[in-house]
């Protein structure tokens, strides 16, 4: 199988079911982002992080490509036959356990802090705006376009990396600085 395969050359792309858009369609947007922080997530792994850490970074890398598909899944197909494409409430509460047990170790917030610190904690400071950019752009599609569980997982998943550069600076001694 070659990787290039010229059906894009016309500025178009394939959806799961079948469908062609223009490379610019929202649709593609939104799993163009999912796509560009699952990068920054193997950047912030890559960076080196605790193995704890780690762990739940490559489930997540996971969970962003099954994001992914069922974002370009309009007809909802993929996720009843691909059992890797789906997500779960089990897995927005696997997120909320990992935030807990996370925030367990740091110091209660007061103020905002400035994102920064070590190369990992600002990455995952970095992962978190994309996650953010993400969401904004699947709310975008339409209450009606996207499952509200895809969004309420992109919604905490934010949260968590919140929660994982803050853990990962304080391990490595960097103070947070205040705004």
């Amino acid at each position: 199988m070659k990787i290039y395969t010229r059906t894009g050359d016309r500025g178009e792309t394939g959806l799961f079911d079948g469908t062609r858009v223009p490379k610019s369609d929202a649709r593609v947007d939104a799993y163009g982002e999912v796509d560009e922080l699952n990068a920054v997530v193997g950047v912030a792994r890559a960076a080196g992080v605790d193995a704890d850490v780690d762990a739940p970074l490559g489930r997540l890398q996971r969970d962003l490509f099954a994001l992914g598909a069922r974002l370009a899944d309009p007809a909802a197909r993929i996720a009843g036959r691909v059992t890797k494409a789906s997500l779960t409430a089990e897995d927005v509460t696997q997120l909320e356990t990992w935030i807990d047990r996370f925030e367990a170790e740091l110091p209660p917030l007061c103020r905002f802090i400035l994102p920064g610190g070590s190369r990992p904690g600002a990455t995952l400071h970095l992962a978190r705006t994309v996650c953010r950019r993400a969401e904004r752009r699947m709310v975008a599609l339409g209450p009606d376009a996207v499952d509200p569980l895809l969004i309420a997982y992109i919604n905490r998943l934010s949260d968590l990396l919140f929660v994982l550069a803050r853990l990962v600076n304080k391990r490595e001694g960097e103070p947070e600085t205040e705004w």
